[in-house]
């Protein structure tokens, strides 16, 4: 059993991750990602939805009907990102700022949805907990490595801190939204030769 949980958690980091893999959750990951702080805010928060909504959603898999069962997905997804945006502004309200209507976004991110209706309604508690953390620490990983890209190449610093000195002249167009495109596209042609080799 053990095993099979450890296989559940590990696909997430590399054989279905989100963007790149399964090449959903777009959206956030092409507009939030101008700097590595944005990319993880946002990664951990949709870990923390995505978590706490597949242990919801499986120990009420057998109680909730057919019928309105995306329906009831949705207001449970809605409460924890509820929890997600109040904890924001109340701890970290300059990040909040930052990500602005993509935290309210994630009640419609296709990852959250997805790996409730495709994972969470059929499977145990354990292992809906280890898809739903393994397919977050993921996802925000993929956010973190785009934001890093970008904000290196874009504004010579990495997680706000100069890398370059004063006389680098940024690559402006990677912190622009085609960067955030470009980036993607690019990481993608990395990891599918990664994948070919």
């Amino acid at each position: 059993m053990a095993k099979s949980i450890t296989q559940e958690f590990v696909k997430g980091l590399w054989a279905e991750i989100p963007p790149f893999r399964l090449v959903l959750g777009l959206c956030p990951v092409l507009a939030v990602t101008k700097t590595v702080e944005n990319g993880i805010g946002m990664g951990a928060a949709t870990t923390f939805v995505l978590v706490c909504s597949n242990i919801l959603v499986s120990l009420l898999r057998n109680i909730i009907p057919d019928k309105v069962r995306i329906a009831c997905y949705i207001i449970i997804i809605a409460t924890f990102v509820t929890v997600v945006e109040l904890v924001m502004q109340a701890y970290a309200y300059p990040l909040f700022l930052k990500l602005g209507i993509f935290i309210p976004l994630i009640v419609v991110n296709c990852i959250v949805l997805g790996r409730a209706e495709a994972f969470a309604a059929k499977n145990s508690v354990v292992y809906s907990l280890a898809d739903g953390l393994g397919i977050g620490i993921g996802f925000t990983l993929a956010l973190g490595a785009l934001g890093a890209v970008r904000e290196v190449l874009g504004n010579g610093t990495f997680y706000g801190i100069s890398l370059f000195g004063p006389s680098f002249e940024p690559f402006k167009f990677m912190v622009e939204a085609p960067g955030a495109f470009v980036g993607l596209g690019l990481m993608l042609c990395v990891m599918n030769m990664l994948e070919s080799k």
